[in-house]
């Protein structure tokens, strides 16, 4: 273990700031009840009214004004289990599922044709959005020096994106598009703050509960590309620029004022602040109707995880900041790498009123073991969606299911305490699902 590092809280605050904007555990793997159904392979089709998402050149295909609303509930399911060692043979500390929550999210937009070959459109929807409760009474034996099952663990974020764009058509066969994509993130986290080694003291002191609540803004851009040779094959590609968001807040620890005589007096709560970079995003897609009635879809989807390296807390308080810079607890390095999602969709119009529709992708988590905890539902997942369409008069509904399936994580508690790489992680045996109800309904006129 690093030398003077006293608070595990710190650490895992930090961890969940990055997971906040970098991890598709967190973020929204797609929008729109049509487009997730289809796996989320949908940037070279993107006819519909959550291109802005997607792909904006496809804003350029809409010939009368059009309205979208999205509407998604998202119920992750997370177990967890901590054994260890001792002399009668394994101990369970922790055998604990998560509490059953919706967290909802969702899109609304309105498109309209400014001449023959301009579309202008505005859309407000959440890209981010997830989060995670604990019951304190089952992970009470990880919640103090001695057992307390009065602390609260819960980690709850979104981010909410404000985003004019503009398409233009400059053939039949081409179009390109863009939005300017304001950005509020908020995120609210809940846990135990972790035991401190004290110099003038013959044991550790128990620090009790920790919180932490920031908000912020920042900006980007979605840029996109759709060319149409035929109306039997489209191809479009999508590049979002990284954003950086500056939040700021302020964080509770209830026993950190027994750190007192390391830095003088110090208040239990701070003052806090953070940019953090939301990575860029890098996606092409082919749409294919082999017939008429049928269309399928493969997407590639790269996100720029290497970029970040490192992120920095800064607190206003004198104490915090002398505290934090002499326990290395400010700082954070990742250590992660780029990640690819390839996605496929088909659609199938069984009528010109009724469509089934399937999808399938692999999504690799951005969390490395090295940095995993409780507060992350965050995982390798094989992701599966279904869904149905509905067209009657120029109103479109559309109905659809994910389910995200994780890949079992376990962290060995002797690595935790004997190899440094792991001094971040929570150990224990991780198993993780989440399931995603989705409703569309889009009107042109």
């Amino acid at each position: 273990m690093k030398k003077g590092k006293l608070l595990f809280s710190i650490v895992t605050v930090l961890v969940f700031l990055s997971s906040l904007s970098f991890s598709n555990g967190l973020n929204l793997n797609g929008i729109g009840a049509r487009a997730v159904a289809m796996g989320g392979a949908f940037v070279g089709l993107a006819d519909d009214f959550t291109a802005v998402f997607w792909n904006p050149a496809g804003i350029a295909q809409f010939d009368k004004k059009y309205f979208g609303f999205y509407g998604t509930d998202i119920i992750p399911s997370m177990s967890y289990m901590l054994e260890v060692p001792s002399i009668i043979g394994p101990l369970t500390l922790a055998d604990a599922d998560s509490v059953s929550k919706h967290y909802l999210a969702g899109l609304a937009s309105y498109y309209h044709p400014v001449s023959e070959n301009v579309v202008a459109g505005f859309a407000v929807y959440v890209p981010s959005g997830l989060g995670i409760e604990w019951k304190g009474e089952d992970l009470a034996a990880i919640s103090g020096i001695t057992p307390n099952p009065n602390i609260d663990w819960m980690s709850k974020i979104f981010v909410i994106s404000i985003s004019p764009a503009i398409a233009f058509k400059v053939n039949e066969q081409f179009m390109i598009g863009a939005t300017l994509n304001i950005n509020r993130g908020s995120f609210k986290t809940a846990q135990y703050a972790g035991a401190a080694l004290h110099p003038l003291l013959p044991a550790p002191i128990d620090l009790g509960q920790q919180t932490l609540e920031m908000t912020g803004w920042g900006f980007g851009a979605t840029f996109g590309v759709l060319v149409k040779p035929s109306e039997m094959f489209s191809l479009g590609a999508t590049f979002r620029t990284p954003s950086k968001i500056s939040f700021s807040g302020e964080t509770f620890v209830s026993g950190i004022d027994q750190l007192a005589p390391l830095v003088g007096a110090i208040e239990t709560t701070a003052d806090i602040e953070a940019d953090v970079t939301w990575p860029m995003w890098l996606a092409g897609g082919i749409a294919i109707k082999p017939v008429k009635n049928f269309t399928l879809t493969v997407d590639a989807q790269f996100t720029q995880w290497s970029k970040i390296d490192e992120i920095e807390l800064t607190f206003t308080d004198t104490a915090w900041a002398t505290l934090m810079e002499l326990t290395e607890g400010n700082k954070l390095a990742l250590k992660w790498d780029d990640k690819v999602q390839i996605r496929f969709g088909a659609e199938y119009w069984l009528s010109e009123k009724f469509a089934l529709r399937a999808g399938y992708y692999f999504d690799p988590g951005t969390a490395p073991n090295e940095t995993r905890n409780i507060l992350l539902p965050i995982t390798d997942f094989n992701c599966f969606a279904v869904g149905i369409g509905y067209n009657i008069d120029g109103l479109m509904i559309d109905l659809g299911v994910e389910y995200l399936m994780g890949k079992e994580k376990d962290i060995d508690y002797l690595k935790t305490i004997t190899d440094p790489e792991f001094e971040s992680a929570m150990p224990g045996t991780y198993n993780l699902k989440i399931l995603a109800l989705e409703l569309s309904i889009g009107y042109g006129w």
